[in-house]
């Protein structure tokens, strides 16, 4: 495939300066790869795209499925100071939506969905790079053609439902500039900037939803800090992407 390496770094390397990117054809996971250079010290500002991944992950430790041409898979490490890394994956997530298409809404935390069925996933893992800032190593995938949907949990949904001649390349042109500038902008200010942008997008505000630990309830979109909002026959509850999985609760 012909990647735009030379236009995403012209692009980005003025942001953020010895910014390289990396093309390959295959991997076990580009967020495993860049989370072994970060814990050996390597916090270089680097985008690591993968044609194909063997072993792609994505939260909770789920596979994610990535073939040549049907998807687009990278990561990209960055070195990152926010005061608060709270609603990061949100804020994420908000810039890729906006860049993608209209129609694509955001499920709480870090999935991308087209309806109810799911487009893409967002995976976000820290680690220390020897005596630098923490590196944030944010792994994307897209589908650009759906995926079978036999053993998956929710139905996928592939960009070219919408954007008929959408591929990897042409897609990651588009959106890696504009995430890296939001990053700097989370950087800056936290998820304050992104709380309306996510609200206009959210899959699940005022839906019934069923959290893994066994409560029910129904979303009342996000807080100040990205948290969900749930109300639940016990109250208001505000839920921690570390705490539980959240779905729309069957009818």
């Amino acid at each position: 495939m012909n990647w735009p390496a030379e236009a995403i770094w012209e692009a980005v390397a003025p942001l953020w300066p010895g910014f390289t990117v990396e093309i390959l054809p295959e991997i076990d996971s580009s967020n495993t790869e860049l989370m072994r250079r970060a814990r050996a010290g390597r916090g270089e500002p680097v985008l690591l795209v993968a044609e194909r991944q063997t072993a792609g992950r994505g939260r909770l430790g789920r596979g994610w499925q990535s073939a040549p041409g049907a998807s687009l898979t990278f990561s990209l490490a960055l070195p990152l100071t926010p005061s608060d890394w709270s609603g990061l994956s949100l804020a994420v997530g908000v810039s890729v939506a906006e860049n993608l298409h209209p129609a694509v809404r955001l499920k709480w935390p870090n999935d991308l969905w087209v309806g109810d069925r799911k487009l893409g996933g967002i995976l976000i893992e820290t680690a220390s790079a020897g005596a630098g800032p923490r590196q944030a190593v944010i792994g994307i995938g897209i589908n650009i053609e759906a995926p079978p949907a036999q053993g998956l949990s929710t139905p996928p949904a592939g960009l070219r439902e919408l954007v008929a001649d959408a591929d990897g390349p042409q897609v990651l042109l588009r959106v890696l500039p504009p995430l890296v500038r939001d990053l700097l902008a989370f950087a800056d200010a936290g998820f304050a900037g992104f709380h309306a942008r996510f609200d206009a997008r959210d899959a699940l505000r005022d839906r019934a939803v069923a959290l893994s630990d066994g409560t029910a309830g129904t979303a009342h979109g996000v807080g100040d800090d990205g948290a969900l909002l749930v109300h639940t026959a016990a109250g208001l509850r505000a839920v921690a992407s570390s705490e539980v999985s959240v779905r729309p609760a069957l009818p």
